[in-house]
């Protein structure tokens, strides 16, 4: 029973039994009828006047009360002129502004915070109390290919992305270094922070894919030009002692002679070879900057067909279109240094069919501009897959491993995504984003 009735049966069974007790006297003594009447008068008034005075305060905490159960901290109490009263209702404001500047200042944080996370260049997924999704930026979303909304909820080992199943592998507090295809690398590291006393972990993202391409450069790049000048300067010695040497061929036997000057041709050919190997990588090293103006893709892919309808011809590949129906597909690249790694690219895929087989050349303009060149090729294994743009690393028994690390290059420079994947229908992939 809530105080406020309590009272008011109070007051009414005590009024009536003095009500009572004054009918007694009403026959004898009507005078003193009238005088406890009156005194009843009076006390119902006082007792009126104590009921507002002990109801309003607690009217006004109740009010009080259920703005603190709403979460309304904008609403303050009116001091009711009674001192105790006014000492818990000014208590009662500074508490209620101080716990409206809390969240003020809390709400501000956390929107300073998602934004910063949004913007980060890091990549950030925080994770629920169960494991799953509870939010992550878009450098995320970009790097696991999907809808940052819709990844809410799920868990990252369920997800069809090769690297959002190892970083669900990741252990609190490991931090591991992971690759994309061999051609972009990222620092996992998983940590946690405590939320409202409750350990909640998260996941950091750092690509270093530009430090390490830039350390590895200068790494092999020393290499490659102590070993060019080395084998430049050798062969050019060798060759000149080499043609020397044939003009003594006329003084050999026939027989000799033949056998003498076949066996100089090997040598002569072999470092020609030798020369061109080095120069292939010594490519790379020196690689410029690229000069970018806007060009018709279209075209310069039709270009590149004619320069390899011959050998498709022979081959017997197939080589099939799927343009964009502009008229002109135009993008901003370096016109050379895209035309080699174009060739590249398709000799590659020429290279992995062998004989009887098809080329496809697609291009889309919707909803961003995209090169697709597909090949019916025997393509590569998962394993081989990450090792693609490794620097020595080729699939082909007498690969150098130049080609993809000159592709990896022209591409990046320019800063168009790129990728290499095998598809499910058996088809090999290069996908490139202008």
């Amino acid at each position: 029973m809530r105080l406020r009735l309590q009272y008011l049966i109070f007051v009414l069974i005590l009024h009536g039994l003095f009500f009572l007790v004054s009918l007694q006297l009403l026959p004898d003594k009507p005078g003193f009828f009238l005088l406890i009447e009156c005194l009843i008068l009076v006390s119902l008034g006082f007792s009126t006047k104590l009921f507002r005075s002990f109801i309003a305060p607690i009217d006004l905490i109740t009010n009080g009360i259920e703005a603190i159960k709403s979460r309304d901290f904008n609403t303050t109490l009116v001091e009711v002129g009674q001192g105790e009263m006014d000492q818990l209702i000014i208590v009662y404001n500074q508490m209620i502004n101080e716990l409206r500047e809390e969240r003020v200042k809390q709400q501000e944080q956390q929107f300073f915070l998602d934004k910063l996370v949004e913007a980060s260049p890091a990549g950030i997924i925080i994770l629920s109390l169960d494991g799953n999704i509870l939010s992550l930026n878009p450098f995320v979303a970009r790097l696991l290919e999907v809808d940052g909304d819709q990844a809410k909820g799920q868990r990252l080992a369920e997800m069809g992305q090769g690297m959002a199943r190892e970083l669900a592998k990741l252990l609190p507090g490991e931090t591991v270094t992971l690759s994309q295809e061999g051609r972009r690398f990222f620092k996992c590291q998983k940590s946690h922070f405590l939320d409202q006393g409750f350990q909640r972990h998260f996941i950091l993202i750092e690509e270093l894919t530009e430090e390490l391409i830039k350390r590895e450069k200068q790494t092999y790049g020393k290499i490659i030009r102590f070993m060019s000048h080395e084998i430049r300067n050798s062969i050019g010695a060798i060759n000149s002692i080499l043609n020397s040497v044939l003009n003594y061929g006329n003084q050999l036997d026939q027989n000799d002679a033949d056998d003498f000057k076949g066996a100089v041709d090997v040598a002569i050919t072999r470092n020609n070879h030798l020369n061109q190997f080095m120069q292939n990588y010594a490519q790379i090293v020196r690689l410029p900057p690229p000069a970018l103006e806007y060009y018709d893709l279209h075209e310069l892919l039709k270009g590149i067909e004619v320069l390899f309808f011959q050998d498709c011809q022979k081959l017997n590949i197939e080589w099939k279109w799927q343009l964009a129906t502009q008229d002109e597909f135009t993008c901003k690249f370096d016109k050379q240094q895209l035309e080699q790694a174009l060739i590249n690219i398709i000799k590659n895929a020429m290279e992995a069919i062998g004989e009887n087989g098809s080329l496809q050349i697609i291009t889309e303009a919707m909803p961003k501009r995209v090169l697709l060149i597909k090949d019916t090729g025997a393509g590569f294994s998962e394993e081989e897959r990450g090792q693609l743009f490794t620097p020595f690393f080729s699939t082909k028994k007498d690969g150098q491993g130049v080609g993809l690390i000159m592709i990896r290059d022209i591409l990046m420079n320019h800063g168009f995504n790129f990728s290499l994947t095998r598809l499910p229908n058996d088809l090999t992939e290069f996908r490139i984003e202008f």
